[in-house]
């Protein structure tokens, strides 16, 4: 067993009225144990789909691009999906320009953007096996890449610098818009001629541009277009090439004669003329779809009227048309990922298996089934994805994922708690929400008569699957009056109830695990006697924002980024808590069973036996900047885990030994589901890692009751 030697540092020395330990592992400890095992993505399925692409003559063979760096395969039309390559090793590359060689197939080129100084364009030669960063465009946003129809050694980019050609399969490139120009950059969109590879068109964050001759001279094609207008789609019809259809944030334009004067197509409201993509159907050129940030449009008629065909929370980022079944549409989302129809556009599923692009902010592991036949239950919480998103609930170890969104209205999810008795709460960014139950019947004031509570009906009993909100503040406060006695007039101070108001203030953290549930949001911090039905409590000491809250018996903690508060009360009265001095930022605060509070911080991770009196730092833990911490009573551990590492890390408790893997992925938050690792990463989803190691078996001697 490894040695620990504590070093107490005086009060003096530190300046604080607590006393501050460093643990310093002795030199003939055994080093920390590496486990090898990977962690899988597992859901819950959708998220942020960008672009399309199909191999020619292969229909059924598709690629999508994400937000996230990742791009995915598909051999069924998009039915299901996987992970094909991840172009950069960083995270939040935006794929928005798929080219599959028209010649060559198994040849991929992909743009991508991070922000304004970051993109670049990947190319691979054996179908997206493996990947080679174009030098010249390494650190350019890549907006904009198309193949010429008529010969595929032409491709052309667009970046924030101008348009490039390359005409030799992407092996070298020149530049031939003007270098420095001042109009012909910021290039959003291009298409090139189907007959003619020397006529280009441009869509910059202004105007549309021309060029008739590969570059060499160049015309602003602005004849019928609103001033100032970014051009955010062009397409040429491939049969009819004087006719060109282009989407900027004043509308839809379609021109007759190659652009020399556009009209403005009427019948699509002003919300939603931020048009991303256009897409004729191959099959019929006459029907033309409008992706916009307020819905999908159609025309089936060339655009003399437009009808909208899904709802307008549908984000619509690309289109893909099934060009040997045009009743085949696909479209890539915001939040929704990936929505197929097979009506040609008039209906539309959701069709995102094996897509797992949700960035969870919170994780809850059911794990009442555990010891039996049945897996433990996984819930995710997850932020950005609106209507789309909410919480998911897996019982099949993330095989298969339910939305659980009904009652939460778009919210996003931070905090996800159990009562002991089995019922799930959320905090969100507007208040807390019980799944299923009852509403609660509030009786803030004097109870009603008899006559008239029998007279009232019932309220209906919830929906098992609808979220309800648990959000009424009602506190009491202190009135003085004066009242005469005896002559005397004295003044008395007695408690009054306050007005119930309404809480929906962001929760960060939930513990109801007791009977008294608490929750750490930016109003401060709140309490609740009767399972959320009303909440007391509010800033503490005039302060809020607070980022985690743990319970244990009447003992509460409670902490933000620069200190910590404890109630001894069950959260009646707080106060401060003495902290080792330096701490810099406080991520989050977590009790074990037998009543050690432990805390993460940027610093790693420290602990105290004594609520604050004495603190421990793990000195030698090789992990800082500590943002989760958990405890699993299974394996008697301690899970830590950091948003800027990769690494999660086990920590026996009486040993001070642990047991760390590596995960290849930016890791939010950890726990155990029976005895298994899941993991929620900041945007790949849920990950299902290796089995925990079992608890340490106490020494032979040790009491029964140890």
């Amino acid at each position: 067993m490894n040695r620990l030697r504590s070093f107490p540092l005086k009060l003096r020395q530190l300046g604080i009225p607590v006393q501050l330990v460093s643990l310093f592992l002795c030199l003939l400890c055994l080093p920390a144990l590496h486990a090898q095992a990977a962690f899988a993505v597992v859901g819950p399925d959708g998220g942020d789909a960008r672009a399309f692409a199909s191999v020619p003559g292969q229909p059924n063979h598709l690629y999508l691009g994400t937000t996230n760096s990742w791009l995915y395969e598909s051999f069924d039309e998009g039915a299901t999906w996987h992970r094909l390559a991840k172009l950069d090793r960083g995270d939040g590359f935006v794929l928005d320009n798929i080219v599959v060689d028209s010649a060559h197939p198994s040849t991929l080129y992909v743009g991508a953007w991070k922000n304004p100084d970051d993109g670049g364009l990947w190319i691979s030669h054996d179908a997206g096996r493996t990947w080679h960063e174009t030098a010249l465009f390494k650190g350019q946003p890549v907006q904009a890449l198309v193949q010429a129809p008529s010969d595929p050694h032409i491709l052309l980019a667009g970046t924030l610098q101008g348009v490039y050609r390359s005409s030799d399969s992407g092996v070298t490139w020149t530049q031939i818009s003007p270098p420095g120009s001042h109009e012909i950059h910021e290039i959003e969109s291009l298409a090139v001629d189907p007959v003619d590879p020397s006529t280009v068109y441009a869509g910059t964050w202004h105007l549309p541009w021309k060029t008739t001759d590969g570059g060499q001279t160049w015309s602003n094609i602005k004849q019928g277009i609103i001033e100032d207008s970014d051009v955010f789609s062009i397409i040429v019809d491939p049969e009819h090439p004087h006719i060109v259809y282009l989407s900027a944030c004043s509308g839809i334009y379609k021109s007759e004669n190659a652009g020399l004067l556009f009209h403005k197509i009427q019948g699509i409201p002003t919300e939603a003329r931020r048009t991303r993509v256009l897409m004729q159907d191959p099959e019929n050129l006459q029907i033309v779809y409008a992706g916009t940030t307020e819905g999908l449009y159609k025309t089936v008629n060339g655009g003399k009227t437009f009808e909208r065909m899904t709802d307008a929370d549908v984000v619509v980022n690309d289109v893909y048309v099934d060009p040997g079944n045009s009743s085949h549409v696909l479209l890539a989302t915001d939040r929704g990922g990936v929505l197929a129809s097979n009506d040609a556009g008039v209906t539309f599923t959701p069709s995102n298996r094996g897509i797992s692009e949700r960035k969870i902010a919170a994780l809850l592991v059911d794990n009442r089934n555990d010891g039996g036949d049945d897996p433990a239950v996984l819930y995710a919480g997850v932020v950005n994805d609106k209507q789309f998103g909410g919480v998911f609930r897996s019982v099949d170890a993330g095989a298969h994922w339910e939305q659980l969104g009904a009652g939460l209205d778009g919210r996003d999810v931070f905090a996800l708690a159990e009562t002991k008795d089995g019922a799930i709460v959320a905090g969100t960014s507007h208040g807390i929400f019980v799944l299923g139950g009852d509403p609660p019947a509030l009786n803030i004031s004097a109870p009603p008569s008899p006559e008239k509570a029998a007279s009232e009906t019932p309220a209906p009993p919830g929906d098992a699957l609808t979220w309800q909100p648990r959000n009424a503040i009602a506190n009491t406060l202190l009135k003085t009056s004066t009242e005469t006695h005896r002559g005397t007039k004295v003044n008395i101070e007695k408690q009054v109830k306050a007005p119930v108001v309404q809480f929906e203030s962001l929760v960060n953290a939930l513990d109801v695990s007791g009977d008294v549930w608490v929750a750490a949001a930016n109003y401060g911090l709140l309490t609740s006697h009767d399972h959320g039905a009303t909440w007391q409590g509010g800033p503490v000491m005039g302060l809020g924002d607070y980022l985690s809250v743990t319970a244990h018996g009447n003992d509460m903690i409670a902490a933000r980024d620069d200190s910590v508060v404890i109630s001894n009360d069950a959260g009646q009265t707080w106060f401060p808590m003495g902290m080792p001095t330096m701490l810099t930022h406080i991520h989050r605060v977590v009790f074990s069973p037998d009543g050690t509070l432990w805390l993460g911080a940027r610093e790693g991770v420290y602990f105290t036996r004594n609520l604050g009196k004495n603190w421990m730092w793990i000195h030698r833990l090789p992990l800082r900047d500590v943002d989760d911490l958990s405890y699993d009573p299974a394996s008697k551990r301690l899970l830590v885990s950091s948003r800027t590492r990769d690494e999660i890390y086990a920590i026996d408790p009486k040993s001070m030994t642990w047991v760390w893997w590596p995960t290849g992925y930016q890791i939010a938050l950890i726990r155990v589901a029976g005895d298994r690792l899941v993991a929620a990463s900041l945007d790949d989803g849920v990950l299902l890692g290796p089995k925990v190691p079992p608890a340490p078996k106490p020494p032979a001697d040790a009491p029964a009751t140890q």
